[in-house]
């Protein structure tokens, strides 16, 4: 079994917290991680269980008191009922780790949630497998790069084998299916599922017809600031609708941003975030996108690689020592910087990527820009590349080959 970057940390929240949530998009892991809980003496009650989600919502609190605790409830969201309760048993008894819940929706969005467990709940983010994770990688390269621990040497990988873990993503089931047409089918009864289970669990949204094709039209556009109005016109969708459909599908956690970074000093910035699909392999089945298209049209190769980074970039940051909050750059003449992760206290790393096997030195640009404007908290530019050497390319900046990332 693949060890999770999360375990450790929901083992430290369980032992101080008396709620914990294990939150992210459905299918990434979070009930087997859970289960694995479970197998130390939690009662595993999942609320996919017919009967289970019929008492749970008919009787909360008398549900609660049935069965003797740590209790798993699994998929919480579709028991928005079940919050108040809980809070009512928690105020009475704030013993650690009383429950472990898990939702592939944030149930803090939902009405009136977020305020009945302040305090009282620790959340932990899951998404899909890391490469790192699915390696077995001993050490952090977010956590690495912020220490100053360049390294020297990196095992090199071809462009096929990024190639092949783009396009299978990060979702446990269909990285493990060796063929297209499979991965394929799965990817399509997920789609299906999240729309008919997901999105009806946590709104009343009539036209779900409408989600499928709102979602193609954001892996098309995947890594780019997001144009609401651009998007409303190419679906005829009005503004205050669309809005409500992308909030919903953040919600579900099917799209991530990535906020604007910025250092307050008047600098002329873009202010919008960028929207990213949560996986890879995802957004390859939404675009028709395979591992032949990518290497004939390098365009789309550019983009879909810029969507697997962030989403590695995320998992990584989350789960390490500095959880630095990942950001993008981009001037109004349109210099950029891929990702700028920022740590707490301000000290700032800047990663450019290249679809190419081969540097011309160009690359540093945009980090030699965010070095200024960061002025001392800029600890190193990365340039992520698919070559296989490590090359210094100016002070403070590397540039390292993507397998870095976990390897």
């Amino acid at each position: 079994m693949i060890e999770r970057l999360a375990a450790q940390e929901l083992r430290e929240a369980l032992s101080d917290t008396p709620v914990v949530l294990i939150h992210g998009p459905r299918q990434c892991g979070k009930s087997t991680l859970a289960k694995q809980f479970a197998e130390e003496g939690r009662r595993y009650i999942t609320f996919d269980n017919p009967r289970h989600l019929a008492e749970a919502k008919s009787d909360p609190l008398a549900f609660l008191e049935t069965y003797d605790e740590p209790l798993v409830l699994d998929e919480v969201q579709r028991v928005p009922e079940i919050f108040l309760p809980l809070k009512l048993k928690v105020d009475e008894n704030r013993q650690p780790g009383r429950y472990l819940l898990t939702g592939s929706a944030n149930v803090l969005a939902l009405p009136k949630i977020a305020d009945s467990l302040a305090g009282r709940m620790a959340i932990i983010d899951l998404l899909p497998f890391s490469q790192a994770e699915v390696e077995g990688a001993e050490t952090n390269f977010v956590q690495r790069i912020f220490e100053g621990d360049i390294p020297k040497k990196v095992a090199p990988v071809d462009e096929e084998d990024i190639l092949r873990r783009i396009v299978r993503g990060g979702f446990p089931e269909p990285s493990t299916r060796p063929s297209a047409s499979g991965r394929e089918r799965w990817f399509n009864d997920y789609l299906r599922t999240m729309i008919e289970r997901d999105v009806r669990d946590i709104a009343n949204i009539d036209a779900l017809s409408q989600v499928p094709r709102i979602l193609k039209l954001i892996a098309s556009r995947s890594g780019t600031t997001m144009n609401v109005a651009s998007l409303s016109r190419d679906t005829n969708i009005p503004n205050t609708s669309l809005h409500r459909y992308l909030d919903l599908l953040k919600a579900i956690f099917v799209t991530q941003g990535v906020p604007p970074w910025s250092n307050n000093h008047g600098a002329r910035l873009t202010k919008t975030p960028k929207t990213y699909l949560v996986d890879s392999g995802f957004l390859c089945l939404l675009e028709n996108i395979s591992e032949s298209a990518m290497v004939s049209d390098r365009d789309k190769f550019a983009a879909v690689l810029e969507s697997f980074v962030a989403m590695e970039l995320k998992k990584l940051a989350r789960f390490s020592d500095i959880r630095p909050e990942l950001h993008h750059l981009r001037t109004v003449r349109n210099l950029e910087v891929d990702f700028v992760l920022e740590a707490r206290g301000g000290s700032v790393i800047g990663i450019q990527l290249k679809a190419s096997k081969t540097l011309n030195g160009s690359e540093t640009e945009g980090l030699r820009y965010l070095g200024e404007l960061a002025e001392g908290n800029f600890k190193h530019g990365i340039v992520l590349y698919t070559g296989t050497q490590v090359e210094p390319l100016a002070k403070n900046i590397t540039a390292l080959p993507l397998s870095t990332l976990w390897s």
